[in-house]
């Protein structure tokens, strides 16, 4: 039993994302909200869009471990991100993380006017799969 990640014949092939992903039966779906770069309190992390990216993908990875997962069962990322950010630090800097063992997870991404924290750059939520022992 495992996940399948494809990348199909006839859409673009990308190192950094697959187009489709199938989760058999029985594995243990778990979702995470939008999280940011903050700290603990709530505070943003830093003005720069590479810190603020690793935290909140360092955030989202303590929201799974608390349900019992890890970034490497993540199937699908949704990356929001403020107009004007660097897309390439961004990403450059986040792009290690949530690549996945073996194929590349499903990612969806926008660029958004503002979100719901002030001064948060980017928010990342995520759609994991564990499968049964």
């Amino acid at each position: 039993m495992e996940i399948t990640r494809l990348q199909p014949a006839g859409l673009v092939r990308s190192p950094a994302f697959s187009h489709v992903a199938v989760v058999p039966a029985g594995a243990t779906t778990i979702y995470v909200g939008g999280q940011n770069g903050v700290d603990e309190s709530g505070t943003v992390v830093s003005h720069d869009a590479a810190e603020q990216s690793v935290r909140a993908v360092e955030n989202a990875a303590t929201a799974l471990e608390a349900a019992g997962a890890s970034l490497a069962d993540v199937v699908q990322w949704t990356v929001h991100l403020t107009a004007g950010v660097d897309l390439a630090a961004a990403y450059g800097a986040i792009g290690p993380l949530i690549a996945g063992p073996g194929a590349p997870p499903l990612v969806s991404a926008a660029v958004v006017v503002g979100l719901g924290v002030p001064g948060a750059l980017i928010e990342v939520s995520a759609i994991a799969a564990v499968l049964p022992a």
